[in-house]
């Protein structure tokens, strides 16, 4: 009898630790479950956009710079500095900037020649630009006016000059640049000469 009590608890006991030990070594509650993580998904960074600023309003300041005068009909080019005043406004549509400007420009070239002086040039300049933040790159065109002295006598034509430009903003009522010209003039005041001039000028400019 005590025999039979010994195998039935031996029994009892050893059947829990064998189903324990059968759930263990088919993968049962004691492995770790094992989870994989999410690939990250890149995120595109966004593309700096490029800054306009706003270059509308109007403006006046000041210029200098060089000449030079040829023709046919002079013995030598006429060279010399040149000094001005100038004035105009501007619009800003986004990308394109447009405007009008009016300037006076004094200048001692001189021939002496030929006896010929040129006294001052004035220009009526339509302007169209790219607004690059801080920098303007332009193109100009339009009329010009010639006053010059012949032998003593002070004659004056009108012609016509397109050129390139280039401003830098270095604050919001300052910037500076500079602008070359070509300038045509045919049978000047009834001369029969002909003039081709080129200035050259560096310019300040105040908006307000």
């Amino acid at each position: 009898m005590m025999t039979t009590l010994k195998l039935v608890r031996t029994a009892l006991i050893a059947a829990p630790l064998a189903l324990a030990a059968g759930m263990a070594s088919a993968g049962g509650l004691s492995e770790p479950i094992v989870t994989t993580a999410p690939t990250p998904v890149p995120v595109a960074t966004p593309e700096p956009m490029m800054q306009h600023g706003d270059w509308t309003g109007f403006y006046a300041g000041g210029q200098i710079g060089y000449g030079q005068v040829s023709s046919d009909a002079l013995t030598d080019d006429i060279n010399g500095a040149t000094y001005g005043v100038h004035g105009g406004y501007m619009y800003d549509m986004g990308s394109l900037v447009v405007g009008g400007e009016l300037d006076i420009e004094g200048t001692n070239g001189e021939s002496t020649a030929d006896n010929v002086q040129i006294d001052s040039i004035a220009h009526a300049k339509l302007r169209v630009g790219y607004d690059a933040g801080d920098w303007l790159p332009y193109v100009t065109a339009g009329v010009a006016q010639a006053t010059a002295t012949f032998s003593g006598t002070e004659l004056s034509d009108t012609g016509g000059f397109a050129g390139l430009g280039a401003e830098y903003r270095v604050s919001d009522s300052m910037r500076v640049g500079a602008e070359v010209l070509q300038h045509q003039f045919n049978d000047f005041d009834g001369t029969g000469f002909d003039f081709d001039a080129t200035t050259a000028a560096a310019r300040v400019s105040f908006q307000f």
